[in-house]
């Protein structure tokens, strides 16, 4: 492992502390890096399947400064576990909430810049219910067909990395490729 010689707070932010970190390699190669300073940030992406649709939602990115297509998602909460968060985050985002959620997996979001993790859920078995969100505005529902799943590639508004991995993990799943199962 490289020796890490120093580590510097850079700049902040509300959401972000960028660090900045001076290693040194087996090899005596000298390098800086830069990174998002660690949190036990660990996150949720929530694949809904209702009468053999996906629900995605209809959400502003500023990164992108327009609207994406998506699936719920957003941040556990230091008392909640994946099902928890998942469920809340189908609620507040959907109106509908899960009887059966099936994790598929778990990434780390960016490794060379943060140690913060995705988890990859698919919810089956949804009732209605609605929670109140933290969204600024109504977040419209689109429904796609699962047998066309792959055809959301070609969608120009489809194009956030984690949904991609979210939507090709539950392509492998439904083909019995991995089986993974929380309740």
């Amino acid at each position: 492992m490289p020796i890490i010689h120093q580590i510097t707070n850079i700049a902040n932010s509300r959401l972000f502390t960028i660090e900045s970190i001076d290693l040194e390699f087996n090899n005596k190669k000298k390098r800086t890096y830069e990174r998002l300073k660690p949190k036990n940030l660990e996150t949720v992406i929530v694949v809904p399947i209702i009468h053999n649709q996906l629900l995605l939602i209809q959400e502003y990115g500023i990164g992108t400064e327009n609207y994406r297509l998506n699936f719920p998602k957003g941040t556990i909460k230091s008392e909640e576990n994946i099902i928890n968060a998942a469920n809340r985050e189908l609620m507040e985002e959907t109106k509908f909430g899960a009887k059966k959620i099936v994790l598929l997996h778990k990434l780390f979001i960016s490794p060379s810049y943060t140690p913060g993790t995705i988890n990859i859920v698919l919810a089956k078995k949804l009732y209605k219910k609605e929670l109140k969100g933290d969204e600024p505005e109504s977040l419209p529902i689109i429904y796609w067909p699962v047998n066309h799943m792959l055809k959301l590639l070609n969608e120009p508004n489809f194009c956030d990395t984690r949904n991609v991995c979210a939507l090709l993990l539950t392509h492998i799943w439904m083909h019995n490729i991995i089986k993974t199962t929380i309740s």
